[in-house]
């Protein structure tokens, strides 16, 4: 646990995962992705940090198959952070009553975070409520972190002089190359877009991305992102980094 903790007065995190919903692509149920919200909440929590995970429409929440350790697929086997989370109670608990993000008041936060996984391309990208939010913390010098599929909405999010709030900022998400290889993993095409072909045609923005499914993370200033789902960790200590002590 990290020396710096400040015990009269830890640092809060509202941590934000998408509802489930259906795919349109594939029909598969969809929601959000295991280590993008464990591997950050212990980051998090190791640190000293309160966190209080939200979505937009509150609820339980409902994981994508593949970012299951428990899966058949085997494809997240290896994730026994997530696996202990799953497993204890405890935590368990606080992915079935989320509060939605209306009840956040964002004076009461140092920071937001959004967990990517299949949802949030069909769920974050057209949210005005969670774009007005996202740029609230922003423009109130609070630190933003967004990781995966979550950095959709900075396609779209727009500070209040009408700029995206990427503009002249750098940053990354979920890359095209990661897509192809998930695409043929599965025999199809499984998203209704691709973020780094998107960000691509905007202009005054500067989006990379690191090695293929290898964890990467970027800090501009307060905005902090996370390339996919081995990214979460080393966005939430580039979170941890941007609050200080």
């Amino acid at each position: 646990m990290s020396a710096n903790i400040n015990i009269a007065r830890p640092k809060k995190i509202a941590l934000i995962a998408a509802n489930a919903s259906v795919s349109k692509q594939t029909g598969w149920p969809i929601g959000f992705w295991w280590a993008e919200l464990t591997h950050p909440y212990w980051e998090f929590t190791e640190n000293g940090y309160t966190v209080d995970i939200f979505s937009p429409e509150g609820g339980a929440l409902q994981a994508d198959g593949f970012s299951d350790p428990e899966d058949a697929s085997g494809y997240s086997a290896h994730d026994i952070l997530s696996l202990g989370f799953k497993k204890s109670a405890q935590h368990a608990a606080l992915l079935q009553q989320t509060r939605p993000i209306s009840a956040i008041r964002v004076e009461d936060y140092d920071a937001v975070f959004l967990t990517g996984g299949q949802s949030p391309m069909y769920t974050f990208i057209d949210n005005e409520a969670l774009h007005r939010l996202v740029v609230e913390f922003y423009e109130k010098e609070k630190v933003l972190g967004i990781v995966c599929h979550a950095t959709c909405v900075l396609l779209k999010a727009k500070t209040t002089d009408g700029k995206l709030l990427v503009d002249s900022k750098t940053w990354t998400g979920f890359a095209d190359s990661e897509e192809q290889f998930a695409d043929n993993f599965v025999g199809q095409r499984i998203q209704p877009f691709w973020i780094e072909t998107e960000a691509k045609k905007l202009p005054n923005t500067n989006f990379i991305t690191g090695g293929m499914f290898k964890p990467f993370a970027v800090r501009d200033g307060r905005l902090v992102t996370g390339q996919q789902q081995f990214s979460g960790a080393a966005a939430a200590k580039m979170v941890v980094e941007a609050l200080g002590v």
